[in-house]
């Protein structure tokens, strides 16, 4: 190709990708494998807990997954087996 075509073909490309509208996927949509890499066992004080979600087993991921945002924002993945977690998870349940 000589270089008014590669330009040509350049252009084509740039011009049908403005085009195009996307829609972004809900991160769920998107991750379809384990969001704990590791999981964090030592006693966290409910006080520095901000929110705790639960992610159960399913296709993406074989574990239960339990994630706190801190109250500094951090998210911390818990071991589901710890007894303080536990402890935290039946309480959110029992609401």
């Amino acid at each position: 190709m000589t270089g008014k075509a590669v330009a040509a073909v350049l252009t084509l490309l740039l011009i049908s990708a403005l085009g195009t509208k996307g829609k972004a996927l809900p991160r769920s949509a998107i991750e379809l494998r384990c969001q704990c890499v590791g999981t964090h066992s030592k006693f966290i004080h409910p006080k520095f807990i901000q929110n705790v979600n639960l992610i159960p087993s399913g296709p993406h991921c074989e574990n239960v997954e339990v994630i706190a945002t801190l109250t500094d924002g951090r998210e911390v993945c818990l071991e589901p087996t710890a007894p303080w977690v536990k402890l935290i998870i039946k309480a959110i349940l029992d609401k």
